[in-house]
C-alpha cells in the first residue's frame, strides 16, 4: 500500500524520536531545549526538502500545522516542530500500515474491555478510533479483540490520551 506524503513524514519523525527515546515521554513533556526537531538541519527535513521543492515542503508544513499533527514554536530563538498527540496517533496509525498486519505468533488474541462513564464521551469515542485504528475488530459493545501484536501500542496511546483507567486488557488463548 502506497503511503501519502504526509503519513510518511509523519511516520518518519515518529522513528526519528523512537530512535532517539520514548516518544510518549518526548510529546508529553514540556518543551526544553532537549526535546525539540530542529527544523534546520534535521534529517528528515533535509530529506523533504530534497524530494520537494521548498513551496511544496512549505505547503506540507503549512497542512500538518492546520490538521494539528505538529506545532512550531520558538525556542531559545530557534524554531522547533513539535508532534502533538493527534500528529503521533496519526504516525502510529501509518506505522500499522506501513509495517503491515502482523498476527501474534503464538495464536492468541488480544481482548480489551473498557468502561468510560459518559461524562467522558469524547474520550470513549477516541478510544474506538485508536482501537479501530489498531485492527481491533468489535466483539460487544465494549469488548474488542485482535489477533494482531498491537499490546504495545496500544498501552502507548492508552497512556498518552489517560484512558488506562477505563480499560482492562487481556491476552485469551481461545475464543
Amino acid at each position: 500500500m502506497k503511503l501519502s506524503v504526509t503519513d510518511k513524514f509523519l511516520w518518519d519523525v515518529y522513528k526519528f524520536l523512537d530512535k532517539a527515546g520514548d516518544v510518549f515521554e518526548f510529546v508529553t513533556r514540556q518543551p526544553t531545549m532537549h526535546n525539540y526537531l530542529p527544523g534546520i538541519k534535521n534529517p528528515i527535513f533535509e530529506k523533504y526538502r530534497k524530494d520537494k521543492n521548498k513551496e511544496s515542503f512549505s505547503k506540507l508544513i503549512y497542512y500538518l500545522k492546520r490538521k494539528n499533527y505538529i506545532k512550531i514554536k520558538n525556542l531559545e530563538g530557534k524554531n522547533a516542530i513539535i508532534l502533538t498527540k493527534e500528529g503521533l496517533g496519526k504516525a502510529l496509525k501509518t506505522s500499522f500500515i506501513a509495517e503491515g498486519k502482523k498476527k501474534r505468533k503464538d495464536g492468541k488474541w488480544t481482548m480489551l474491555i473498557f468502561d468510560v462513564p459518559e461524562k467522558y464521551r469524547k474520550s470513549r469515542n477516541l478510544l474506538r478510533s485508536i482501537l479501530y485504528n489498531l485492527g481491533y475488530k468489535i466483539f460487544q459493545q465494549s469488548v474488542w479483540v485482535t489477533p494482531y501484536d498491537v499490546s504495545e501500542k496500544t498501552e502507548k496511546l492508552l497512556q498518552m490520551h489517560n484512558l488506562d483507567e477505563f480499560v482492562k486488557i487481556f491476552l485469551i488463548e481461545e475464543i
